[in-house]
Parts: C-alpha cells; sequence; structure tokens
C-alpha cells in the first residue's frame, strides 16, 4: 500500500509542478507581449494591448499564488505516514470508491486501479475527515463504508 501512497504523492507533486509551469509560461508570454508591442499610429492600440496582457498577467500570478499554496500543503503531507483515522495523506479504501487525503487533482489510476486525489475541505473530504475503517458515512445519496485506511 505504501508504494501505491507514494505514487499517488507524486502524481499531486506532478500536477502542481506542471500548472506552476503552465502558469509561469502565460505570465513570461503576457509579459513579452506587453513589451514588444510598439506604438503605432492606430492611436490606443499599444495602451490597450499592455492593458490586456496585465489583466492577464494579474490573472495568472492568482493562479499562480494558488499553485504555490497547493504545493505547500502537499509538502505538509508525508506518504510515509501511517494513522487509524481518516487524515491528510490518508489513503482511504471503501466499497463505493478510493480516496487519497491531499489536494484536490481528481482522478488518479495506480495499477489499473482508480483512486480520487481530494482536498481534506472538500466536501467529501470533510465528511472523510477522523473516521475509522469500519464506520459508513453518506455523501451525494451514496452510503460509503471504509474497509481501510493506510
Amino acid at each position: 500500500m505504501k508504494t501505491i501512497k507514494h505514487q499517488l504523492y507524486k502524481a499531486c507533486q506532478d500536477y502542481v509542478e506542471q500548472r506552476i509551469n503552465t502558469i509561469e509560461k502565460a505570465i513570461n508570454s503576457a509579459r513579452e507581449t506587453a513589451t514588444s508591442d510598439s506604438k503605432s499610429s492606430a492611436g490606443d492600440k499599444y495602451e490597450t494591448t499592455r492593458e490586456m496582457m496585465q489583466q492577464e498577467i494579474d490573472r495568472n500570478t492568482v493562479q499562480l499564488n494558488e499553485a504555490v499554496k497547493l504545493k505547500q500543503l502537499l509538502a505538509l503531507i508525508s506518504p510515509d505516514k501511517s494513522s487509524t483515522t481518516v487524515q491528510s495523506g490518508s489513503l482511504v479504501l471503501t466499497n463505493n470508491g478510493n480516496f487519497f487525503i491531499a489536494i484536490s487533482v481528481g482522478g488518479l489510476e495506480v495499477n489499473g486501479v482508480k483512486y480520487f486525489a481530494i482536498s481534506p475541505s472538500s466536501p467529501i473530504g470533510v465528511r472523510l475527515m477522523n473516521l475509522k475503517p469500519g464506520e459508513p458515512f453518506h455523501f451525494n445519496g451514496k452510503t460509503y463504508l471504509i474497509n481501510s485506511i493506510e
């Protein structure tokens, strides 16, 4: 099981790194566009382009800050840690799905088995937190039974 947790943890790390890289490229591209556009006789075209690129940079900067926060949250998790109750970093196997409590990434597949990487503050994550094996919980009209926690 630990290898599965390590693989899920690595997939979450890769997701965050890819997101950060994509956003940084978008910011750099917008900066280049803003500085390379030259003044023209078309009037305010130069200023309009610069303003649009600044808005793009601002939007991407907000997304970058959120991605960095995800990276920091992920750094607080140890895939080696085991617990008797659901905590951040837990791998939770239920009768209706398998969950890795870390950050919201969505569906991941390891060795042909589907897992959902979810945040502890997500609606289902909140329901799962601090539960023990054998305990049921209800979510979206389904009853889940926790089979095991790693």
